[in-house]
């Protein structure tokens, strides 16, 4: 069995070696490239295209370090404040508006429902605790998630921002359920509604 088997490993083998004496760089680009470019060059390259592949369209930096920053027990705060205070002003909004057909407001395990009868459909604002969010289904621009960005001064203060299109959680309410009522309301006197006020530069330009 030996001798049968010699030939053929022999022939084989004297295969493969010639196969790496021949091999042409031009056959083989990649390795050609990495023998000849550094190492260091090629990473270089990889962590420029992963740092701007993807920039956020609707926020600076800085909110997006001070959102992570916020610990749970503050979410729970910032958001019971903002749901609560949503669930008192939309009773009061329904109470106040005789145009709706059997509108209903409903309130319990951070899950906040508000129909307004046909033909303008129900809107549920929900806590997500695990992601830190507000999420919002409005029948009229469909599903939003919210994330809040916190005022740089005070973590306990800040606003409801939807990254994808840069309006506010406020912003989105004051549009659509003034419209659905036919009068403007007030939901930028809410809790946790108002974006934090840039400081005015003096009219000659000076900085005070």
């Amino acid at each position: 069995m030996n001798y049968m088997l010699r030939p053929i490993v022999g022939r084989w083998g004297g295969r493969l070696i010639s196969c790496t004496h021949t091999l042409d760089p031009a056959v083989m680009p990649c390795c050609n490239r990495l023998s000849r470019e550094p190492v260091e060059a090629i990473v270089s390259k990889r962590s420029c295209n992963l740092r701007f592949s993807r920039p956020y369209s609707s926020m600076n930096p800085n909110d997006f370090i001070a959102t992570s920053l916020i610990d749970s027990v503050t979410f729970v705060a910032v958001c019971s404040d903002t749901l609560e205070s949503l669930v008192d002003y939309f009773e009061q909004i329904v109470d106040e508006t005789n145009t709706l057909k059997n509108p209903d407001v409903t309130y319990g395990d951070g899950v906040l429902t508000v129909s307004f009868g046909e033909p303008h459909g129900t809107y549920v604002i929900n806590r997500q605790l695990p992601n830190r969010q507000i999420w919002l289904s409005s029948p009229t621009s469909g599903p939003k998630r919210y994330d809040f960005i916190p005022d740089k001064r005070t973590v306990n203060e800040g606003y409801w921002l939807y990254r994808h299109d840069g309006v506010t959680l406020h912003e989105l309410l004051q549009r659509e359920i003034s419209a659905i009522v036919g009068r403007e309301l007030a939901f930028f006197d809410l809790p946790h509604s108002q974006r934090p006020q840039e400081p005015v530069a003096p009219a000659d330009g000076r900085k005070g």
